[in-house]
């Protein structure tokens, strides 16, 4: 187990402390190490930290984490010039000057994150208090924070730098305690230790969560130390005998190579077990702990009968996670056992794949250890396995360029993350704007931005945000998001979401003024009936529509005819669609079946008849005939406008028509389109008409500057139920904001 040097206190003396910070390096680094400890007093002299700790004695005692660490010079140089910044405004440029570029690097990584520290502060604070955000909002938040922690920095080693800065606070806070400490230490559990623990710096998890602990809840921090019964020592020295015990039976019957070390357990972990299971100290059995990690998987099985053969077993405390892995795929047998002396001990055992999987692999078993409940974010869990990776490799990584490539190889999941102006942190796909982030935190605001302030400089709604950034979103008063934001060459929206919300509000737009043509349509012909004073919603339910706005918008898309409506106004028995045109005409006289198109003249018989070009009517539309000169009857549907100009003039020329018995043929109809433009759009209203067998003779485009599209196509079709079921699917191709009969 990696030793951390733990007291400032005694290293006061400063020959002493140089010597420390100079172990296992050369006599070249070592040279630098004064240099920086010289040059860091020069510049700190007695100035103190917000949290009243000298920024010097703050330095030193970070600096001399990081050798238990056994981190290289670079780390140890950045950790005592860690505040230069601060007090220097060429602080950077001069340490890399002096000390190179790798721990310019790795103190302006440092500085960088430590301008973070008042958000995740606040954050915690507002939590600690029980503030107005929703729980499960809380700790979403707070995993993002996690996240963005790691997602600041472009090496691994700030991280770890910044994991020693706050054990250093935790340790001058047990020496000189401070309200500031109770903040601190939630702040510690809600970020820090999770940090730890998924990189796992063990030695650092310990320790950051045993003085936060001890911080949050004396009393029961003091009440568990006072009945573990016996000093850390001597738990250390019965896992030391423990140790080589197993060891020599292992040996006296064969199983080689077998790796045994073990610890035991710290505070607040016997107190988190306690508090999950709901047990009492006595019942915490793994106080003391051993793994064992052995080559193959039958040595794993010898090695627990030999367990159990010097120590008596506790029953229903033995797990065959090999045998039956947890869902996570983690594997090992777990088992407790009690010593002669009546003390108990957890013994875990592994083979050396199983071991790896565990502490390195996707199985994210750091999940488990925090009690997550969150569904599993793969690349995430990838980037934190070669972390780990990484981290086991420190000791074979000498050049710091080195550091950085392997972390960005870590980089998986192309994500950003910036803040609102209250803190709260927003995570967003790379490549994402302003506009992006607008609708990432609320629709309306998206619907309403206008410009945008980052870090409070003003940019273009264009601009391609960075994890760090602060953004501020300029809002009109009223109005929707503009036409533009959907071309993609002009770099507005990036995130799928974004454009999903903008084409969501144009085709509710549509639909409302769909729904004014469809209301002013009905309105005049009750006014034209006569008919003002009939409950739209009664008459709607006659008509099989669930609400007046349905009508509306069926009468506006030509799907119900005002013949329908009117019969259905006047009390007529009749069904709304297909039904009503299907009935048989009311003649005068016998007309003649093998009338044109099947068409039936009232009182005529095989006259010259021909389908008007304005309204192209198709069967079952109603229709009423119009007697030209010389081209006989012009036949148009009864809803025409052209017809019912014609009639108001001429109306002994209307005669009355219907549809024949046969009605099998094509008939043109028109159909247009209106749509936002995009690459591919023509093609995908194309392959609509194609899958439903519809012939195009006529097409007309046309695009406007602000992106729509208007299309107008003439086709040719069978009947008007093959129409409708063509309009509702060219409502699903994307982009498409109405489609309709003209």
């Amino acid at each position: 187990m990696v030793s951390v040097v733990h007291s400032v206190a005694a290293q006061s003396d400063f020959e002493h402390s140089l010597h420390t910070l100079s172990e296992g390096l050369t006599a070249e680094e070592a040279g630098k190490i004064r240099l920086a400890a010289e040059f860091a007093q020069s510049i700190y002299g007695d100035r103190k930290l917000g949290i009243a700790e000298g920024v010097w004695h703050h330095a030193l005692g970070m600096a001399l984490v990081v050798v238990g660490l056994k981190l290289d010079v670079d780390c140890r140089l950045a950790a005592l010039l860690f505040a230069v910044p601060t007090y220097d405004e060429q602080g950077i440029a001069h340490i890399e000057e002096r000390f190179g570029h790798a721990a310019a690097h790795l103190v302006g990584g440092i500085w960088r994150l430590n301008r973070m520290r008042p958000i995740t502060r606040g954050f915690v604070a507002h939590s600690e208090r029980g503030g107005d955000r929703n729980p499960v909002e809380m700790k979403a938040q707070i995993e993002i924070l996690r996240k963005m922690l790691l997602a600041m920095v472009e090496d691994i080693r700030v991280v770890l730098l910044r994991l020693a800065s706050r054990t250093q606070t935790l340790r001058h806070y047990a020496e000189v305690p401070d309200e500031l400490r109770v903040q601190v230490a939630q702040e510690t559990l809600d970020l820090y230790s999770p940090l730890a623990n998924r990189l796992g710096v063990w030695e650092l998890k310990w320790e950051l969560e045993d003085l936060s602990f001890r911080f949050l809840h004396p009393d029961l921090y003091k009440k568990i130390a006072k009945q573990l019964d016996e000093k850390r020592g001597e738990r250390e020295q019965f896992i030391v005998d423990a140790v080589d015990r197993l060891k020599s039976e292992l040996a006296a019957v064969g199983v080689k190579g077998a790796e045994i070390y073990g610890r035991p357990k710290h505070i607040y972990s016997i107190w988190n077990k306690m508090r999950k299971k709901d047990v009492e100290f006595s019942e915490v059995y793994d106080v003391r702990a051993l793994r064992v990690i052995v080559d193959e998987v039958k040595d794993c099985y010898t090695v627990l009968g030999i367990v159990h053969n010097i120590w008596s077993p506790i029953s229903k405390e033995f797990d065959d996670y090999i045998s039956n892995p947890k869902g996570n795929n983690y594997r090992s047998l777990h088992t407790a056992v009690h010593c002669p002396d009546g003390r108990s001990l957890e013994v875990q055992i592994r083979t050396r794949d199983m071991h790896k999987h565990a502490e390195l692999g996707v199985a994210a078993h750091w999940r488990y250890k925090e009690g997550s409940r969150h569904a599993s974010d793969g690349s995430y869990d990838e980037k934190i396995a070669w972390l780990r990776q990484l981290l086991t490799w420190k000791d074979e990584v000498s050049d710091s360029s080195d550091w950085v490539k392997h972390y960005k190889e870590a980089a998986l999941d192309e994500t950003i993350y910036v803040m609102t102006p209250q803190g709260r942190v927003v995570d967003l796909p790379r490549g994402s704007t302003p506009v992006d982030f607008a609708y990432r935190v609320h629709t309306d605001l998206g619907h309403r931005c206008r410009g945008a302030k980052v870090d409070g400089a003003l940019v273009t709604l264009n601009t391609q945000l960075q994890t760090g950034q602060r953004v501020e979103i300029v809002v009109a008063k009223q109005g929707g998001p503009s036409r533009d934001w959907l071309n993609s060459s002009l770099g507005y929206l990036f995130t799928h979401r974004g454009r999903a919300k903008v084409r969501q509000w144009f085709s509710t737009r549509a639909l409302e003024e769909t729904l004014v043509e469809g209301r002013a349509i009905v309105n005049r012909e009750l006014q034209r009936m006569g008919e003002t004073s009939t409950k739209l919603d009664e008459l709607a339910a006659k008509l099989g529509f669930t609400k007046s706005d349905d009508l509306f918008i069926a009468v506006a898309r030509a799907e119900l005819n005002l013949r329908q409506l009117q019969a259905a106004v006047r009390g007529s028995d009749v069904q709304p669609d297909e039904s009503l045109a299907h009935e048989t005409p009311v003649r005068k006289h016998k007309a003649s079946d093998e009338a044109e198109k099947g068409i039936l003249i009232v009182g005529v018989d095989k006259l010259l008849t021909q389908l008007a070009g304005c309204c192209k009517p198709a069967p079952p539309d109603p229709i009423v005939g119009f007697v030209t000169r010389g081209k006989g009857v012009s036949i148009h549907r009864a809803d025409c406008s052209n017809f019912a100009n014609m009639e108001a003039m001429q109306p002994q020329r209307v005669i009355e028509t219907g549809w024949g018995g046969e009605t099998d043929g094509i008939f043109a109809v028109d159909i247009v389109v209106d749509a936002n433009d995009r690459q591919g759009l023509l093609r995908d209203v194309s392959e609509v008409l194609t899958r439903e067998k519809i012939n195009v003779i006529a097409v007309n485009t046309q695009s406007s500057k602000q992106g729509t599209a208007h299309m107008r196509f003439t086709a040719e079709i069978r009947n008007v139920g093959q129409l409708k079921r063509t309009l509702a699917l060219l409502h699903e191709v994307e982009g498409v904001v109405g489609a309709r009969r003209a």
